[in-house]
Parts: structure tokens; sequence; C-alpha cells
């Protein structure tokens, strides 16, 4: 019979601050972390926003996190201190000379520190490339992307596309993973062992030819096995 063993808020609180201090890209001394029922909320600052999402990515990894609240506020160095123009013109041209995105179609918009992403792609991990492009620039608050997809035609057997990706994907069970497939639209539910695996699973769903949306209902049970 299939059990699962759920951590104590204590026992994760102890680890997310392990694992936010073993990232020498987080200053740990400026978060706090606060644990219930398995939802994380890290509050605090941090002095860039590519500190602040290595610090949401670095509590992802942990066993037994289910959830998290990102209540961290960027304080900007002087030193990292840029306007909105010259923040646009760089996001510009990190976008630009990036491979992965397809050129003239990324619009960049910076209000008080903030980027704002609009345009229309055919593929999720173009969309992701493009936030991932501009996350580590001097004087970013945060980023809202707001690109859309206008996928092709979905193959008739994309829920066996997606099934066979997950069963070849190291960091998956598939057994635990139901898809359905409805056009262009996918979902997933079921159980993975950690907050990293539901991404995952998400993000092989959107790797998937023609996919439109994701809904993701992947419940996080750190570990499960025959008793």
């Amino acid at each position: 019979m299939k059990t699962s063993i759920e951590r104590s808020d204590e026992e994760m609180k102890i680890d997310v601050l392990a694992e936010l201090e073993f990232d020498p890209s987080v200053k740990v001394s400026d978060i706090g972390v606060l644990v219930k029922d398995g939802t994380v909320t890290l509050n605090g600052f941090a002095t860039s926003y590519g500190e602040r999402f290595a610090a949401v990515r670095s509590a992802k990894r942990v066993a037994g996190v289910k959830a998290i609240a990102d209540d961290i506020e960027v304080k900007l160095p002087d030193s990292f201190r840029r306007t909105d123009g010259e923040i646009a013109a760089a996001a510009a041209h990190q976008i630009k000379w990036n491979t992965t995105i397809p050129p003239g179609v990324a619009q960049v918009t910076v209000r008080d520190g903030w980027i704002t992403l609009q345009g229309e792609f055919a593929w999720w991990h173009e969309k992701n490339a493009a936030e991932e492009a501009v996350h580590h620039l001097a004087g970013v608050k945060g980023v809202t992307n707001l690109i859309t997809l206008k996928p092709k035609e979905a193959p008739a057997d994309i829920e066996s596309i997606i099934k066979e990706a997950i069963e070849r994907n190291s960091l998956l069970v598939s057994e635990q993973i139901q898809v359905e497939a409805v056009g262009n639209e996918v979902i997933l539910r079921g159980k993975v062992r950690s907050y990293t695996a539901r991404e995952e699973a998400e993000r092989v769903a959107w790797a998937a030819p023609g996919v439109f949306s994701v809904t993701n209902e992947l419940d996080v049970e750190w570990f499960w096995g025959e008793e």
C-alpha cells in the first residue's frame, strides 16, 4: 500500500534556512522564514530581483514544501539603481541577443524599476526565456510576464506525447501523474515528491507541441513508497 510521510513545519523551516544559507547568491540574514502546513512564507528584503528569485528557488528545493508565498521586498543599494530608461534599454538588449527568443516579438516597458513583458510567442519556453533574460539586470525590482501564446494546432495524441516525456524524466514518477488534454489545454493531476518536481511536470507539459495552457493540480507529498 502506498504511504506518505509528513514533515513538521519546524523541520522544513530549519531546512529552508539551511538551503538559503547554502546558496551563495542569497544573504540569508536579511530574509525571514515562516512555515505553516507546508506553506513557506519568505519575508525580509533582497538587494536585487535576482537575489529574491534565487531565495524563492532555494525554498522550492526543500523536501515537503507545498507552496511558497514570496513577501520579500527588493531594496536596491545605490550602486544598483538605474533609471527606467536604462533598465528598458538593457532588457531589450538582453532579449535581442538571446537566441531562444524570436527576434522583434517581445515588447518591454519599465515603470519604477518593474519590467513588464508583452508579445505573442508560439512556445512556452520562449516566454520563459524572455523573463529569465531580465532577472539579473541592475535596477530591476520585479518582472511581470504578460506574453501570450499562440501555439500551432495540437496533435491528436498530445496526452501520449506528454505521458511518454514524463516517463523518461528522472525527476518524476509517471505512475503518480495523470494527464488530461482537451484541445490545446492540459490538466495535470496526482502527486509528486517535491515542489521542484511539480514545476518540472508542468515544464514537460508546456514543452509538448500545441499546448496553450497548463492547469497544474498536482499535490506535493515529499515521500511515498511501499509499506
